[in-house]
């Protein structure tokens, strides 16, 4: 006989919790004195400490992990009568930049168990009209990067990375972003690590970097801290039509101080991912994403996503979301498949079928909460709900 679905908890556990500490508050306080309140010297000391971090030449404070991207294809001369290959399991923000440069977004399979770009279907998809691919690290888990630049190299492609859930991702003893590829990183606030919203573009090229650092600022010629800083006031001209993708100084004095704590939010992250992985082991109708690597690599576990078997479940996703949420755990998407929203439908003519794997990826998937600031309870109570509910509430 079936049973109302119980709450774990009296109070709702959030799907994420950005992790601030005194550290962070003190910081930010200090940028608000210093009078820098956009861009300043805070932002120069992040980019430094970042790309010394991912072993970058430069690093470019932006607004966003959208406008790294949106600059990575403008700065390789992505535009109209391009098209650019990418994952159908993404945020939409890597499929709309492709369109604000007028190229056409093309897609490719993922790998079933990873949910990464698959570099063997990328290349049975490549016309003449091909000019590059975004690969993205789906929940952290590195890319098979050698495979993606071999094959853009043999295809003469420019290799784009969307790394908006890698902060701290390891690939063959290198950090994603420092293997010379224009890489963007999300300091979104459910992100590894938080400025609120921004993000940070890493590159090697002298010249690209110069020019990223013009357009992310309506293409001014000097950033403001330059022309009002002490050495005086410094005309400016207008090189090229710019953005407003500048990162603030308040936003970069709480960056560095994320960045800092870095490594100890992804170790805690690695604590609840194991402790999820040894109670779900064998729950029917459930599959976690793997997140195993080889040696050399590290994970730095941003999401736990589970798979759901409908067949073996006995309902769908949605209501197993629902039965949790009832429980008083919050739950998310990532991803829906991309190319099934109606304006890529609308306007590209893609349709369902088109790529098997990722539809039914995006159909039956959901993450659960992990974030440093949990508890050891919060982490009982969130193995709770997913039991309770993958039971299907009977006794």
């Amino acid at each position: 006989m079936s049973r109302a679905i119980q709450a774990v908890r009296e109070t709702f556990l959030p799907f994420a919790r950005p992790s601030m500490s005194l550290a962070e508050e003190r910081v930010v306080v200090e940028s608000l004195r210093s009078g820098w309140l956009s861009t300043g010297p805070k932002v120069g000391e992040f980019e430094a400490r970042f790309a010394e971090s991912v072993g970058a030449k430069h690093a470019v404070g932006l607004n966003s992990c959208t406008a790294g991207l949106h600059l990575s294809l403008l700065l390789h001369g992505i535009g109209p009568g391009d098209e650019v290959i990418t994952s159908p399991i993404t945020f939409a923000s890597t499929v709309n930049v492709i369109v604000h440069t007028g190229a056409r977004p093309a897609f490719a399979e993922v790998s079933e168990r990873t949910f990464n770009l698959d570099p063997a279907d990328v290349e049975t998809r490549i016309t003449p009209a091909t000019r590059a691919v975004i690969v993205v690290h789906f929940a952290g888990m590195p890319c098979l990067m050698e495979e993606f630049e071999d094959l853009c190299r043999l295809h003469r492609l420019v290799l784009i990375e969307d790394a908006a859930h890698a902060a701290g991702s390891v690939y063959a003893s290198r950090p994603i972003g420092a293997r010379g590829n224009l890489t963007s990183f999300s300091f979104y606030a459910t992100k590894n690590m938080t400025t609120g919203e921004g993000g940070m573009l890493v590159l090697e090229d002298d010249e690209m970097a110069t020019r990223a650092r013009v357009l992310r600022l309506h293409g001014l010629s000097a950033d403001a801290w330059k022309r009002y800083g002490e050495s005086g006031y410094h005309h400016w001209d207008i090189i090229e039509p710019g953005f407003k993708y500048n990162m603030m100084d308040l936003q970069a004095a709480l960056g560095l101080q994320q960045l800092a704590r870095l490594a100890e939010f992804n170790a805690r992250r690695a604590e609840i991912t194991a402790r999820y992985d040894a109670a779900f082991a064998g729950l029917p109708g459930l599959r976690p994403l793997s997140h195993e690597v080889p040696a050399g690599w590290s994970h730095p576990h941003h999401l736990y996503v589970l798979l759901v078997d409908p067949e073996k479940l006995g309902f769908t996703r949605d209501e197993m979301m629902e039965r949790v949420q009832n429980a008083k755990v919050g739950v998310g998407v990532h991803f829906r498949a991309v190319h099934l929203h109606p304006y890529y439908r609308r306007a590209y003519g893609f349709r369902p079928r088109d790529f098997p794997i990722a539809e039914r990826v995006g159909d039956n998937v959901f993450s659960i909460p992990l974030f440093p600031a949990m508890t050891d309870q919060d982490v009982e109570d969130v193995i709770a709900a997913v039991r309770q509910a993958a039971d299907g509430g009977y006794e």
